[in-house]
């Protein structure tokens, strides 16, 4: 059975024709049976492993794999 990890990077590679970012909610849908606070701590996780990172627009934040979209390259971003 997969960890919570892997089921948010299997999630993000099954999307990753179309999007690069998805907001927390989305996230939360995967989980029904968990709280945001566990939702939250599983993406924390996978931000400090270097899996997933934050993108911000400075009202929203949004998660996507590391080095994954269009938004890394523009910025000068590895």
């Amino acid at each position: 059975m997969a960890d919570d990890k892997d089921i948010v990077v299997e999630f993000l590679n099954s999307k990753s024709a179309s999007k690069s970012k998805f907001y927390f909610k989305d996230f939360t849908d995967l989980f029904p049976d968990k709280g945001p606070r566990d939702v939250k701590k599983i993406l924390t996780k996978l931000v400090n492993e270097e899996v997933l990172e934050f993108w911000s627009s400075g009202s929203t934040t949004m998660y996507g794999l590391k080095g994954a979209g269009k938004q890394s390259h523009a910025e000068g971003e590895d």
